[in-house]
């Protein structure tokens, strides 16, 4: 099966995520109502197994919370991809939310870069900073060891715009990753 589970704990975060790339249980407690939504679409978009238990220093603000989530779930999905033999490797998505358009496209080719093209009319949505979508995606991206583009070309609600993006990257990611036979589809003969 490929799962795992992965831990980070430091002076601001105290995170423990296990992770089931063919499903499973979902379930999602950070402290932030709309992180936790989003973590949730995310999973059920993907086709994700997922529980994450997260204890930060949300009396400070939500970034170290949303930054060192991403980065213990970009480790699990590492570990539980091990030498991706036999995955998918690529994959694109685009997903509408009422007025908003959101599209990925991944490469999970042991290369981490980010490509983050959105802007966001609200500060806020609900006790979510706007920006930290960005800095999720960066921090997942990079300890992942994926090539990852997101994007809103177009779309005013910020609430959709942002939830578009982590269920396009969702889906993407689950095509990705989805079995595609035998051996590594890189000319090297290895993806790292």
């Amino acid at each position: 099966m490929r799962v795992a589970k992965a831990q980070r704990k430091s002076k601001e975060t105290d995170i423990t995520i296990n992770l089931n790339l063919d499903g499973g249980e979902v379930a999602v407690e950070t402290g932030l109502g709309f992180f936790d939504h989003m973590l949730i679409s995310f999973a059920l978009h993907g086709g994700f197994g997922l529980n994450v238990r997260v204890k930060g220093d949300l009396e400070v603000d939500g970034h170290h919370t949303v930054e060192d989530t991403a980065i213990v779930l970009g480790r699990a999905f590492k570990a539980a991809l091990g030498d991706k033999t036999g995955i998918n490797r690529f994959g694109t998505a685009h997903v509408p939310m009422d007025e908003a358009l959101a599209f990925a496209t991944v490469d999970v080719s042991g290369r981490p870069y980010l490509v983050f093209d959105s802007e966001f009319a609200q500060e806020k949505v609900g006790d979510f900073d706007s920006c930290l979508c960005e800095e999720f995606f960066r921090a997942l991206t990079f300890n992942a060891g994926i090539t990852l583009h997101v994007s809103n070309p177009y779309g005013k609600n910020t609430h959709h715009k942002i939830e578009a993006l982590f269920k396009a990257a969702a889906r993407a990611i689950s095509e990705a990753v989805s079995p595609k036979g035998q051996g590594a589809l890189s000319t090297k003969g290895v993806i790292d």
